[in-house]
C-alpha cells in the first residue's frame, strides 16, 4: 500500500481574479490529486494594502515550501509584474515550473513559456500528470 503524496502547489496571482483560478483548481481535483493550494489567497490585505516588498516577501514563503508551480501562460501574463517575480522566485529556489496554455484564440507569453519546465494545455488529466512528473 502506498501512501499517496500530497503536492504542494503555487497557483499563480495571475489567476486569482479570474474563473481560471478555481477552473484549474477543480481540474486538478477531477483528477482526484491530493494537493495543498499555497496561494496567497486574494482577499489577503496584502494584495490591495501591502507594499510590493511584502508582496514579494509573501509570494516567497509560500513558494519556499511548494513543489511546482503553475503559470497560465496567456500573453497576459507577461504584463503582470507578479509573474516576473514569481518566475524569479521559482528559479531562485529550482521550483520546477509548469506553464498551462490557454485556449487557441488567445496568444501565449513567451516570457512565461521560456522560463517554463513543461507546457501543458488546459486538461486536468496533462496538468496533473506534469505536476506528478515535476512535483
Amino acid at each position: 500500500f502506498k501512501m499517496s503524496k500530497k503536492y504542494r502547489l503555487f497557483i499563480s496571482h495571475s489567476w486569482s481574479y479570474h474563473e481560471n483560478y478555481q477552473r484549474v483548481i477543480e481540474l486538478i481535483q477531477s483528477q482526484g490529486l491530493d494537493f495543498y493550494d499555497h496561494s496567497v489567497p486574494k482577499n489577503d490585505p496584502i494584495h490591495t494594502s501591502g507594499t510590493d516588498e511584502e508582496l514579494y516577501e509573501a509570494i516567497e514563503d509560500k513558494i519556499i515550501g511548494t513543489s511546482c508551480i503553475l503559470v497560465l501562460a496567456g500573453v497576459y501574463s507577461t504584463y503582470s509584474k507578479w509573474i516576473q517575480k514569481e518566475i524569479e522566485i521559482a528559479q531562485k529556489y529550482g521550483k520546477a515550473i509548469i506553464a498551462i496554455e490557454p485556449w487557441a484564440s488567445e496568444k501565449t507569453s513567451t516570457v512565461v513559456k521560456e522560463a517554463a519546465n513543461k507546457i501543458v494545455k488546459w486538461q486536468g488529466k496533462s496538468i496533473v500528470n506534469a505536476i506528478k512528473e515535476l512535483g
